[in-house]
């Protein structure tokens, strides 16, 4: 919350573990290395003036329920948010729907998928955290290693826009799509998928009577979804072939893109979910291109250097089109942790993470990336190619590929293992 603002007097700071980034994976990873035990303090730099959830709300599928229960904070959401089991598709063009079930595994319990509100996922990992931890408008613009001339592991020395200087053991780049980061390791730039997606927060304060599952409706070029969080706020977005254009024209003026997708882009889709987004509080609303990196840059490319790694989008952006972004991001956060409480040296931590994270990580980014082309029939896919990606998604993806897919939604990243220097605080609260 914005009262943990860490106050430093001093242009020069020493830190042991620094995460860049107060997003979903800043906060997890602060918190995992918290509940491991890792280091003597961590520090995290956010760069805005306070917690900032863009996207408005996501759906957290099992792997992310088994993460937030490794960091100790599923319950705190569970409580809040109903699950759901359906998944109703419809496609436009011919009037078919298909309907499709989550279906649970033996003995998962609460573990279900549930939409949730970004914001309250960051409250509830932020609010376990030490008062001070993250530092707020606190922008990363420089980042140099130091050599000790003792034989000593490097030290990453940090710059922020104010002038301060932060020299850390740990760096690790929580910093999203546009990673420093990631760009000082040298991982190649994310690439646009030639998709876009609006997304936006509905709100009836007097409740929108709404069945509890989740709908998607399929035409030419669009696929559109909402999904209700609440008795009062239903989650929406709409991803369309990207048009330079109109996306320029709308730029970031909410009622410009509300107007845009319910005049132009989403014009044909039912009248229920164009109710959904007249309904949208304007400070949810936001449109941007989807972006991803290369599965093969994420196995081959530069994830690491010494005790300096990436996690989150920084690491591995994805397109939506499987829900793993935020998934995956709580997922690293447990692994490196992990990895990082069981290894002799920070850097030995680092690598284990990596080589643990890349495969599935890859995996992730391919199989959302396919998901997202087939469904929308394919990205300029027109005449008898156009019809053949359709045919194909509609008789053979929904019924044997994309379950296939929904498999990778149950990954369990495993607990956090206290190290043995905290053994004697067996039987203790997290919060003690």
């Amino acid at each position: 919350s914005e009262g943990e603002v860490a106050t430093m007097s001093s242009s020069a700071v020493e830190a042991e573990v620094v995460i860049v980034g107060a997003g979903i994976a800043g906060l997890a990873t602060a918190l995992a290395l918290r509940r491991a035990g890792v280091g003597g303090g961590v520090l995290v730099l956010e760069r805005h003036a306070e917690l900032r959830a863009t996207g408005a709300a996501l759906t957290i599928f099992p792997s992310g329920w088994f993460a937030l229960r490794a960091l100790g904070v599923a319950h705190k959401l569970m409580s809040r948010y109903d699950a759901y089991e359906t998944f109703q598709v419809t496609n436009l063009e011919n009037g078919a729907t298909q309907v499709f079930r989550f279906a649970g595994r033996k003995n998962s319990g609460e573990i279900k998928a549930r939409p949730a509100d970004r914001k309250a996922l960051l409250e509830a990992l932020a609010e376990e955290l030490p008062p001070g931890t993250i530092r707020f408008s606190s922008k990363l613009v420089s980042i140099n290693s130091e050599t000790a001339g003792d034989g000593s592991p490097d030290t990453s020395v940090l710059r922020l826009d104010d002038g301060t200087v932060i020299r850390a053991k740990v760096l690790i780049g929580c910093d999203g799509v546009y990673s420093v980061v990631a760009r000082w390791l040298g991982l190649s730039e994310p690439v646009t998928c030639g998709r876009s997606a609006v997304r936006g927060l509905a709100v009836y304060p007097g409740g929108h009577g709404m069945k509890k599952e989740l709908r998607q409706f399929l035409t030419a070029g669009l696929r559109a979804s909402m999904v209700p969080i609440s008795e009062t706020e239903v989650y929406w977005f709409l991803v369309n072939n990207t048009v330079a254009a109109a996306e320029k024209e709308a730029g970031a003026d909410p009622a410009k893109i509300l107007r845009e997708v319910t005049d132009n882009l989403g014009a044909r889709m039912p009248a229920e979910y164009l109710d959904v987004v007249r309904h949208s509080d304007h400070k949810s609303v936001s449109w941007a291109p989807l972006l991803y990196r290369s599965p093969w840059a994420i196995l081959t490319g530069p994830v690491a250097r010494g005790a300096v790694t990436v996690a989150g989008d920084a690491f591995h952006p994805m397109t939506p089109d499987l829900a793993q972004g935020g998934c995956s991001a709580l997922e690293d956060a447990v692994v490196l942790a992990r990895a990082l409480s069981r290894a002799a040296t920070p850097a030995e931590g680092v690598a284990a993470y990596v080589s643990e994270r890349r495969g599935r990580a890859a995996w992730l980014v391919a199989g959302a990336y396919l998901s997202g082309w087939v469904q929308q029939g394919g990205i300029d896919a027109h005449g008898l190619r156009g019809h053949i990606v359709k045919l194909f998604r509609d008789l053979i993806f929904y019924r044997f590929i994309f379950p296939k897919l929904a498999d990778t939604l149950w990954s369990d990243c495993g607990d956090l293992l206290p190290t043995p220097s905290r053994s004697k605080d067996k039987g203790k609260k997290h919060s003690e």
